[in-house]
């Protein structure tokens, strides 16, 4: 059956709303063909991006109220989306919405942007909520990227994405496993915002700076670090222990940054490490599939490359522009495809969960979709 589909990113960068507008042709559970037919990142107002940085903090209401209200900016933004590319056929929407809250060790995570709210605004039938049902087994209903790693974009080793946090999974002989590597573009970004602009662009004031060896050594110093995988990163948890320690570094931004992308390199080199160790794994040449924002910094890219290639043979590969950009979303269109099929769409070697699982609520659209 081959669906139309629209997936929805809110990443922890806050830089907007990726939209991604799919066709994907699912048979005997399987991908047969997919195509991106629109992406578009759609940027989140002042109001918003503030509204969504301060939330963690607020009361209950607040956080309710938020909740809904962010549904229905979501609809307003996919409405906007549809009538700018004139896209008529809409079989689902599926919507990360925005993680506030991430702590699988409790059984807790949260994103906001009520999917009732997207489906009775637009008419559309939403699938939200792709993480709860793993984490109520033990999960840590991340990552979720290896699923389109494993469907979609076949023919490598590793597969990186460089968005708000750097997650890492891995195809070992068909079985797959997946880790959060570091904070990425959470940090990148908060630093290059004090320099004024939203992101570094190609890293250039990264490459001005010079790495700071005592800084470098206390963003190494968390017992995070040297788990075992499975394991996955909360926004709340950088925010309270990452970038506070970047931001009080009594150094130049330049150097603030070149340090980060230092440390970012090498966390990202010891994951796969790690993952070559435990799964002993063992070729002349591994090929890394490099994804996300981040893909487009080249002073973190020539950081990775020279970190990865220390221990062993790594070529990095970067796919088209547009599915660098929109990876994440096309990912949510996927999961959703699987939710519709009733395939499992997150698996216990990737997340720890007592089994695979089927996840994503839904919410009917207009009953003659």
């Amino acid at each position: 059956m081959i669906y139309n589909v629209l997936g929805l990113m809110s990443g922890s960068s806050l830089d907007g709303l990726d939209i991604a507008y799919c066709s994907i042709d699912w048979q005997n559970n399987q991908v047969k063909d997919w195509a991106l037919i629109e992406g578009e990142t759609l940027e989140f107002s002042d109001m918003w991006k503030s509204r969504l940085s301060n939330l963690p903090s607020q009361s209950g209401l607040i956080f309710a109220k938020t909740h809904t209200y962010f549904g229905h900016y979501l609809a307003d933004l996919v409405q906007t989306f549809l009538q700018k590319h004139a896209i008529q056929k809409v079989d689902f929407i599926a919507s990360h919405g925005h993680t506030i809250f991430h702590n699988p060790d409790q059984r807790i995570s949260i994103q906001i942007g009520d999917g009732a709210a997207l489906a009775a605004k637009t008419g559309i039938t939403t699938i939200c909520n792709f993480r709860t049902q793993d984490i109520a087994l033990d999960g840590e209903g991340a990552p979720l990227a290896p699923l389109a790693d494993q469907y979609l974009f076949g023919g490598y080793d590793f597969y990186l994405n460089l968005g708000g946090i750097a997650n890492l999974s891995a195809n070992i002989n068909n079985r797959w496993v997946a880790m959060d590597c570091c904070a990425a573009n959470q940090v990148l970004n908060t630093l290059a915002q004090e320099l004024g602009a939203e992101y570094d662009n190609k890293g250039a004031w990264a490459s001005q700076g010079r790495v700071d060896q005592s800084l470098l050594e206390q963003a190494a110093n968390f017992d995070f670090y040297t788990a075992p995988y499975p394991k996955s990163l909360g926004n709340e948890w950088i925010r309270q222990h990452i970038l506070p320690l970047y931001l009080a570094a009594p150094v130049s931004w330049e150097d603030k940054l070149a340090t980060a992308c230092e440390h970012i390199a090498i966390e990202i080199a010891t994951s796969i490490q790690q993952i070559l160790k435990k799964e002993a794994f063992q070729k002349e040449q591994y090929k890394v599939l490099v994804t996300g924002g981040g893909a487009f910094n080249d002073y973190l890219m020539e950081s990775i490359n020279a970190y990865c290639n220390q221990s062993q043979k790594v070529e990095l590969f970067l796919p088209d522009a547009s599915i660098v950009n929109f990876k994440e979303a096309i990912l949510m269109a996927l999961l959703g495809v699987m939710r519709m099929e009733k395939v499992p769409n997150s698996l216990k070697t990737i997340t720890g969960a007592q089994k695979d699982t089927i996840n994503g609520a839904v919410y009917q659209g207009d009953y003659n979709q």
